[in-house]
């Protein structure tokens, strides 16, 4: 854990240096790990593609559920994939089409087993979920980081604890609501 945050600083400096070969092209490509997803359980990696002709993006994540820390302690072990379509607005450059704000329309898809708390049986989580989220994404040199918030509507089996390792079902103020997904996160990466 202390080695992890000077390694991620090392590589965001030396990455963020701009590459003068190439400062005539836009980057249009990021590879993103979607930062601390190891401690809420899972591993998160995801590839995104501008087009700077028309200020979009598509995003497409895939994360391994029991890759990390396991913060409810009931072995999960699965897959999330999540597919989102970025349209940018204010703050957005044409030689750098993966800056500025953006709105995002996304699905979401978490399969997994747990172990169940109260019946120690292995149980299966399986829902989808249909979010917008909202967010800023800002690249220096090779430097990516992206931040957002959002919400939507979740369908399917929930697990027990209403996290489903790409979005938490609303399970707050003494209520819990089967059919409203939360989500927020922060990504860093490279892009090329």
């Amino acid at each position: 854990m202390r080695r992890l945050f000077p390694t991620i600083a090392i590589f965001a400096i030396l990455i963020s240096f701009p590459d003068n070969a190439e400062a005539e092209q836009p980057y249009k490509n990021a590879l993103k790990l979607t930062f601390l997803s190891w401690a809420s359980g899972s591993t998160k990696i995801s590839y995104e593609r501008a087009f700077p002709g028309i200020r979009q993006s598509s995003e497409l994540c895939a994360s391994v559920i029991g890759a990390g820390y396991d913060k409810y302690h009931n072995d999960p072990s699965g897959f999330t994939i999540r597919y989102g379509h970025k349209f940018f607005f204010n703050g957005y450059r044409p030689e750098k089409p993966l800056t500025g704000f953006y709105l995002r329309p996304e699905a979401i898809y978490s399969h997994y087993r747990y172990t169940h708390s109260v019946c120690g049986e292995r149980t299966l989580a399986q829902m989808g979920a249909l979010l917008g989220t909202f967010g800023y994404q800002y690249c220096i040199g090779r430097f990516i980081a992206d931040a957002w918030v959002g919400g939507g509507y979740a369908f399917g089996t929930p697990a027990e604890t209403g996290y489903h390792h790409g979005f938490q079902l609303w399970k707050w103020l003494g209520y819990r609501n089967d059919n409203i997904a939360l989500s927020f996160s922060i990504r860093i990466g490279y892009v090329w």
